[in-house]
């Protein structure tokens, strides 16, 4: 048997377009000819288990071994193998898949489909790194004759008789003088693990040597032997292809420790199971984040079929769901030809709905089974939860009911429970129901207190994502604004009609406001002197509550960077009530009220973290002097 021929179907188009542009990286050759391997070794034993082959199966495995000298990396199989006439229509043929007719005659057996093996331009990736390509198989068919197939790259083709002994095939690369990299044992190791290591078939690398026991000593004790044994690299039998019910809590963490060795533990899990309208299943893992928003992503690995596709899955997965681990494995994502990128599609937009809601409903779940093991868990789950509230309308309808709120003394509320605690007290003359915060509760502490002493609450909103947060809860719950509790002095964060009286006439409010014009003498700090309860420091600072939070937004990028080049500018709120008041007016000395003024001021900037530099070394000075 022997035949020369040229490959058809335009494959003079074919070979750059491969070698150059079809694959984004060279090393997913071996991806590719390892998975056509594995789909050849499982349809023999789904032959077998169909009585379609009734020989000996033996040992279903398969092996990548590589010879530096001779420059070869040999994939073997014991699948069902090929006759020539098979190599003449796969291998020659691109157009016609041998999975389409394996799934034709046998569709009527369940599960044929996960068999689909696209023995075609996958396989033609192997030219990337090699000069020459050699294929050496026999089919399991009754009578059939081995055969061999060499190609080098260019349409030419030869077919003789072959060399193999028994069932299934070899393929064998001649490496490429660019491509010897791929003759590297820690390099071919590093492939395998990242795209092989949960193929459904065994995949044999080496050996490797292992301690098995040998008797006992003299003494009694046990000894142990070396011995040889094959180095399998791989886990056929991943979690996500069992049933959760027939798996425990230690397997799902054992799992996590093999995706991700060095990292905590989870602090729970979510078994993706789906077979319509799509194919879907997997384990997503919630790690802890706490405020750490700066994450490494790409920590969720798409898989199809066992096989490693990507870690870049941000279509299929909402963007809030990202800081998520785990896998994701779907025969049903759309793929280009190389396998490597996502494809826009209805089932990707199902996909994503879907994991959103599976999401949704197991933290609705533990919300309503534990609310104290929710609520411990809630630092570390309640930045993924705010952010996929502020970036998907669907997730926060579900998670309006289970998000919770935190106050300074460490409670916990729904957002009906908050709005209930605090109605009776902190609703303004107008209606309008104000919600307090802090985002530095040590740094805030005056203001805290101020506000406690009238009995307000104050939410803590200290994590990355509050800002965006603060914008939403504004702009859904009704007739509710959120101040921080230093945005302005405790009588006015909340507008009551019982305000304090002005003790001040409007002559010495105009003396007032111009000792502290001239104490600061900065054009974007405005005095204003106010009606404040004489119990309240004599002087506050703060930035106007929109201005301030909109800065916050596009220090973090939140697409306010105008307001980033803003200058910063402060309202100095003067107590006119306060005793310190009353004793600059009284003061003879011009240069003594001045001084008293820039020392009420210098106060109030320090609790602010305002004071810095020369003003802060000056402030110090005249403290001393002061004293």
């Amino acid at each position: 048997m022997q035949e020369k021929g040229t490959i058809s179907i335009h494959t003079e188009n074919i070979f750059p377009i491969i070698k150059k542009f079809l694959y984004s990286d060279n090393e997913i050759f071996l991806r590719e000819l390892v998975s056509n391997a594995v789909d050849a070794t499982q349809k023999i034993k789904r032959l077998s288990s169909l009585g379609q082959y009734t020989g000996e199966l033996g040992k279903l495995q398969v092996e990548v071994a590589f010879d530096a000298e001779k420059k070869t990396l040999t994939i073997s199989d014991p699948g069902i193998g090929m006759t020539a006439e098979e190599i003449k229509k796969y291998i020659n043929q691109i157009a016609f898949s041998g999975a389409t007719e394996f799934v034709e005659k046998f569709k009527d057996a369940k599960d044929a489909n996960e068999l689909i093996g696209k023995f075609g331009l996958g396989f033609y990736s192997a030219f990337m790194v090699a000069d020459n390509v050699e294929i050496q198989t026999l089919s399991y068919q009754e009578g059939a004759q081995p055969a061999r197939w060499i190609c080098d790259g260019s349409t030419e083709f030869e077919i003789t008789e072959g060399s193999r002994t028994s069932r299934g095939t070899d393929i064998i690369l001649h490496i490429n003088s660019e491509s010897e990299e791929f003759l590297d044992k820690a390099r071919l190791q590093q492939i395998l693990d990242k795209y092989c290591r949960f193929l459904p078939v065994p995949i044999k690398f080496g050996t490797t040597t292992e301690s098995e026991p040998d008797g006992e000593d003299e003494e009694g004790k046990p000894k142990y032997t070396s011995v040889e044994v094959d180095n399998i690299i791989n886990n056929p039998n991943p979690i996500w292809t069992k049933a959760p019910a027939d798996l425990k809590d230690e397997d799902y963490l054992a799992f996590y420790k093999e995706l991700y060795p060095f990292s905590e533990d989870p602090l729970f899990w979510i078994h993706l199971n789906v077979d319509y309208p799509f194919n879907l299943t997997g384990v997503l893992y919630f790690p802890k984040v706490k405020n750490d928003f700066d994450i490494q992503r790409n920590k969720i690995k798409l898989f199809s079929r066992q096989v490693f596709i990507t870690d870049e899955v941000k279509d299929i997965v909402p963007e809030f769901l990202m800081l998520l681990h785990g896998v994701i494995d779907s025969p049903d994502i759309p793929l280009n030809v190389s396998r490597s990128f996502l494809q826009a599609d209805s089932n990707v937009k199902k996909i994503n709905n879907y994991i959103t809601r599976k999401v949704a409903d197991k933290l609705g779940d533990l919300y309503k089974k534990d609310r104290k093991a929710y609520e411990e868990k809630w630092k570390d789950i309640g930045l993924f939860i705010k952010y996929g509230m502020v970036s998907e309308e669907k997730f926060y309808e579900k998670a309006k009911d289970f998000a919770l709120l935190v106050n300074t003394k460490n409670e916990y509320y729904t957002l009906e429970e908050y709005k209930a605690k605090v109605q009776p007290l902190q609703t303004d003359k107008d209606g309008n129901l104000v919600y307090l915060y802090t985002n530095d509760a040590s740094k805030q502490d005056s203001y805290i207190q101020s506000a406690n002493r009238k009995d307000y609450d104050v939410l803590v909103m200290d994590s990355p994502i509050d800002n965006h947060f603060i914008n939403q809860l504004e702009q859904k719950l009704e007739k509710t604004s959120l101040k921080r509790v230093d945005a302005d002095v405790a009588d006015k964060l909340i507008a009551k009609d019982d305000s304090p009286a002005h003790i001040l006439t409007e002559d010495q409010v105009k003396v007032v406001k111009d000792i502290f014009d001239k104490a600061i003498q900065k054009p974007t700090y405005k005095v204003e002197v106010e009606s404040i309860s004489p119990d309240e420091l004599p002087v506050h600072v703060s930035m106007d509550e929109f201005m301030r939070r909109m800065k916050d937004m596009a220090q973090m990028g939140g697409g306010m960077g105008f307001y980033g080049s803003f200058p910063d500018s402060y309202k100095v709120a003067v107590n006119g009530n306060h005793p310190l008041i009353g004793r600059i007016l009284a003061s003879e000395s011009e240069e003594e009220k001045i001084n008293l003024a820039k020392q009420a001021v210098d106060l109030a900037m320090l609790s602010q973290g305002l004071l810095t530099g020369a003003d802060l070394t000056e402030f110090v000075k005249r403290s001393v002097r002061l004293i």
